[in-house]
């Protein structure tokens, strides 16, 4: 009689797991991800070629430079695959013991409030880092090195949209789990990131309206000190006149978007 062996152990593929639930943006994610894998045997072969190499004698300071570009970018891009797979390390004693409506809530709260905003920080402080590199076209410290160092910073400001398009599209698949995911739902029970973005969208035309009518002495820090970008104080607190605008509009968009909603099941 065969022996039957229990499996105690299985390899898959955490794309695949769960890939029926799968909306556009999720797909998209692992899609880009699976593409972006390849970098992984490409840095193991520029590793062994700079051992090699540095072991002779002859050090490629531009190997270096790809080292980092290669596992910057694919660490990158492995946040947003995480994300949407849900394979991410939880440092969590509780969630496990939690019945499923309460993990689906949890993730909800830790990607709309928590993570997302953050993300959505991490893309709008590294946009001007990869402008001022571009305009300064920057490259390596060392002569031998890889120049053009705009593209890679470049790309981790584009790699916190894709982290941003895997949170979100998690985020509303999760809901959709909970209640239908209108419009309205989604961008209320992820308002701390509706707020932001509002508030960037704010800010970023205001900005531009005002880069387009500054006078020719004016620099970018000039215009930024324009009456529109000061602060409402109300006795020991204040707040700046962009935030309260991308509140204001925040709610607008959700009252908007409910109101479409509702004729739309009328």
């Amino acid at each position: 009689m065969a022996e039957q062996h229990e499996v105690v152990a299985a390899i898959s593929d955490p794309g695949e797991i769960g890939r029926a639930e799968h909306n556009a943006g999720d797909r998209f994610v692992v899609a880009v991800s699976n593409l972006a894998a390849w970098l992984f045997p490409i840095l193991m072969v520029a590793i062994c070629a700079q051992v090699v190499l540095r072991t002779s004698g002859v050090n490629q300071a531009w190997l270096d430079d790809l080292q980092w570009w290669l596992y910057g970018a694919a660490v990158l891009v492995g946040i947003a695959y995480a994300v949407t797979t849900n394979s991410h390390v939880r440092v969590d004693i509780f969630y496990d013991n939690f019945e499923q409506r309460k993990r689906i809530r949890t993730d909800i709260l830790g990607l709309g409030w928590l993570f997302l905003p953050f993300i959505i920080l991490c893309w709008d402080v590294t946009l001007d880092y990869a402008l001022t590199s571009i305009r300064a076209d920057e490259g390596s410290d060392s002569p031998n090195g890889l120049h053009n160092l705009w593209i890679m910073k470049g790309l981790m400001n584009l790699s916190f949209i894709l982290i941003a398009v895997a949170t979100w599209s998690a985020y509303v698949r999760l809901l959709g789990k909970l209640t239908y995911p209108h419009l309205w739902k989604q961008l209320l029970f992820a308002f701390p990131a509706t707020a932001y973005v509002m508030n960037l969208v704010f800010y970023y035309a205001v900005f531009g309206v005002a880069w387009l009518m500054k006078t020719p002495e004016m620099d970018a820090r000039d215009v930024g000190r324009t009456a529109i970008f000061g602060e409402i104080e109300w006795g020991p607190h204040e707040m700046r006149y962009t935030v309260l605008a991308g509140l204001v509009l925040a709610v607008l968009a959700i009252v908007i978007a409910r109101a479409v909603a509702r004729k739309k099941e009328a």
